[in-house]
């Protein structure tokens, strides 16, 4: 039936046959196929519906994961095959769409994946941005911004032909209501609502991602994150906020309408579940949108509080968001009143500025509003919750123990084994059934662990990833790659707390320690991606050191045998699913209390790739589940490091003055070697940043992830003791499966039905 329909299908759109179409045209039937195969799929009813709020969904390509989860993949890649064609090079036709940034976006997309795959009703509500984050791209060696359109005429966004007005103070928006459909892994379906604004113009960008943030109407979903640096880009964040949340909070009452349901019992039917502080505005808007519709006051409050619940990513200042009142006056002033009236019944029970929700200086405190205003507050690791519970959010947890839990974050397998790695999963499939759907099946690998067959197979299909990575890479950026060396890989956002810069610094050891003679028994590759926010000069000048250090070692051929350092340039979904299969060793190396998880380190680890990290975020609980042998752990405890900013006692000039190894390895900064390829503002000032400032704390752990890094390379000569390593961390990686933090949010917290 699959030939049949493809072939009509293909002849139907280019006169050809399969045979005779070339990679797009065969991408575009097959999009239109799976799509008429997604509107077959029956879409997910209860009585109780799930609306996960978020202003990132970092979806990744879709064909192949809408294929696997409607269970057509391996059937449409073997007909493919005979005609010599190949689906993964088919795929790699179609835009990724650019939705999100990191993890938080990730893990929506993952959220959406299991909760379908469970058989839940759950939609997504986000912004339908055009043009992303930003496409980075090298010039000089910096970053380099410049939009990442990625809407094409023919796509996955079904146009609803639904939509509501959003009012500002000064002038009111008509939203489109854009569908993406969210198949479950041999399940039903869901969707993704994205809302985009009717009088969008992409025509106002210039010079790169730089267009008039005050042109609301034109730009309000151009871009994910605009430069925030300017009262101007607030403001837009705020516009942004807002209108995901007027929009969500129309949609669901819109719904819940055509269905019947009592909005008086509207926590009976729907549950809000606030993916970080950007969409907490829903508070206030639900509220609104409930008295507009007769019902009184007090009773709106009761209802909202019962029906939303709030997940906190961060402890960082910067992202628990605090919103200056008047700037909300600037943009929605009918939520005002109803936020100041939040606080002074906040304020009247408890006598605690650290839990207003308007401070002395004026700010709306996001997070406060979410967690007064909700009935749930959950944390995303077991480490991060304690510190929340303990410090961050005291205050909070002293008032409502009973709304705090902790939910640690998953991923789901199906695109982060079965879509990127066919050959580690047809390796698996061979020792044990079922891991596509329960992922505890893994465990069963372990009796596998001192049979020399199945390991050297699982070396194998290492080393096959590996070759594939270099190939690809060679084929996209130009970049070679030596498949026979240590893959040491660190892709994740930029920020100083993530710690490349000490990364960095580790390369600049080797660097010199080869020069000194000592050279490694075995090649080194050292893969980093990120990508920074654009405001965020710090974390551009890491860009610019490690692109610098990268052309001193291409150059240099007394290092370049036994040492490659390159950075992949704008690191996305797609490049992801290309590195993480061909990993040997996971950097996760922020500092300790700071990662409220990740998820980069669940996926590197299901991939059979060992993680060097701190005791941070889930690097905990995959070290206590694949044991001290099996992992290199560094670093200060998250207590540690608590106290130091707690005492205001750590000083990074004194480890720079009293430390001789940390100096030298500092001031190759701003070497003459440096200098000469580098910019020497930025170098300078990422060398005065480390000595001077260093927030996060990287010469604190510098020596201590020197010699970690340094065992874990001499362990890798090891083949056999190796893949021992790689088959525990594959065996054990089934407890960060999305589909059991789903199934626990919906024990505790939704109680979907």
């Amino acid at each position: 039936m699959l030939r049949d329909e493809l072939n009509n299908l293909v002849q139907k759109r280019n006169q050809k046959t399969i045979g005779e179409a070339d990679d797009r045209e065969l991408y575009g039937a097959l999009l239109e196929y799976t799509k008429e195969k997604l509107k077959d799929t029956s879409p997910i009813q209860g009585d109780k519906k799930l609306y996960y709020i978020s202003a990132e969904f970092l979806i990744g390509k879709l064909l192949s994961n809408n294929l696997i989860n409607l269970g057509i993949y391996d059937e449409t890649a073997r007909l493919l095959k005979e005609y010599g064609k190949d689906l993964a090079r088919i795929e790699e036709m179609e835009p990724e769409p650019s939705l999100g940034n990191g993890g938080l976006g990730r893990l929506a997309a993952c959220f959406l994946d299991s909760i379908a795959t469970l058989g839940l009703s759950g939609d997504g509500i986000g912004l339908n941005y055009h043009m992303g984050l930003f496409k980075q791209i090298f010039e000089n060696r910096r970053q380099k911004e410049v939009p990442n359109p990625w809407i094409e005429p023919e796509g996955w966004l079904c146009d609803t032909g639904i939509s509501f007005e959003v009012p500002f103070r000064d002038f009111t928006l008509t939203s489109a209501l854009y569908d993406i459909d969210v198949a479950g892994y041999e399940n039903g379906k869901n969707k993704l609502h994205l809302f985009d604004v009717k009088s969008i113009d992409e025509g106002i960008i210039r010079n790169g991602i730089t267009f008039d943030k005050r042109e609301v109407a034109k730009n309000l979903t151009l871009f994910l994150y605009p430069d925030d640096s300017d009262e101007a880009g607030n403001l837009l964040r705020i516009y942004q906020q807002y209108f995901m949340v007027s929009n969500g909070a129309q949609l669901i009452l819109m719904e819940c309408e055509e269905k019947g349901w009592d909005l008086r019992k509207l926590h009976e039917h729907v549950a809000i579940q606030i993916n970080d502080t950007h969409p907490s505005m829903v508070i206030p808007e639900l509220i609104r949108l409930l008295v507009k519709k007769n019902i009184d006051f007090n009773e709106a409050i009761e209802i909202v509080e019962k029906t939303c619940a709030y997940t906190n990513h961060t402890i960082l200042a910067e992202a628990l968001e605090k919103w200056p009142v008047h700037y909300l006056e600037q943009v929605a002033p009918q939520i005002v009143p109803i936020i100041k009236e939040l606080d002074v019944r906040v304020k009247a029970k408890y006598n605690n500025p650290e839990v207003a929700i308007i401070d002395e200086q004026g700010r709306v405190h996001m997070a406060n509003m979410d967690i007064h205003y909700g009935y749930s507050v959950n944390g995303v690791a077991a480490l991060h919750t304690e510190i929340l519970k303990n410090s961050e959010l005291k205050a909070f947890y002293d008032i409502y123990p009973q709304k705090f839990n902790n939910k640690t974050n998953g991923i789901t397998f199906r695109r982060w084994l079965l879509h990127c790695n066919h050959e580690l999963t047809e390796w698996i499939g061979k020792y044990v059934d079922g891991f596509q759907k329960d992922a505890d099946q893994l465990q069963g690998l372990l009796e596998y662990i001192d049979n020399e067959t199945v390991l050297d197979e699982l070396l194998a299909v290492k080393h096959k990833k590996k070759e594939e990575l270099s190939a690809y890479l060679k084929e996209t950026q130009g970049l070679t790659l030596d498949p026979n060396s240590i893959f040491d890989i660190q892709v994740k956002r930029l920020h100083e707390y993530k710690r490349q810069q000490m990364n960095a610094l580790y390369a600049i050891y080797k660097y010199l320690e080869i020069k000194a003679g000592r050279k490694p028994a075995m090649p080194i590759t050292m893969i980093f991606g990120a990508k920074a926010a654009p405001a965020y000069h710090i974390a551009k000048d890491i860009i610019h050191l490690i692109l610098c250090i990268q052309s001193l070692v291409e150059s240099d051929p007394e290092v370049s045998p036994y040492l490659n350092v390159v950075m992949v340039e704008n690191y996305n979904v797609t490049m992801a699913e290309h590195l993480i299969p061909a990993c040997d060793i996971s950097e996760q190396i922020s500092l300790a209390s700071k990662e409220a998880s990740g998820t980069g380190n669940m996926k590197f680890m299901l991939n059979g790739a060992v993680t060097l990290g701190t005791e941070d975020g889930a690097n905990v609980e995959i070290h206590e589940l694949v044991g001290d042998e099996n992992i290199y752990i560094f670093g200060e405890s998250s207590d540690q490091v608590i106290n130091h900013y707690k005492n205001y006692d750590y000083r990074a000039a004194d480890y720079y003055i009293n430390d001789g190894q940390i100096r030298e390895l500092i001031n190759f900064i701003i070497s003459p070697e440096m200098m000469k390829i580098g910019e020497p503002y930025h170098l300078l000032r990422i060398h005065a940043e480390l000595i001077q400032k260093d927030w996060f704390m990287t010469l604190l752990d510098l020596k201590e992830y020197i010699g970690a890094k340094e065992r874990a390379y001499a362990d890798y000569e090891d083949r056999r003791s190796w893949s021992k390593k790689m088959l525990v961390n594959i065996a054990k990686a089934g407890y960060f499966s999305s589909d059991r933090t789903i199934a626990e949010y919906n024990k505790d917290i939704w109680k979907l039905k």
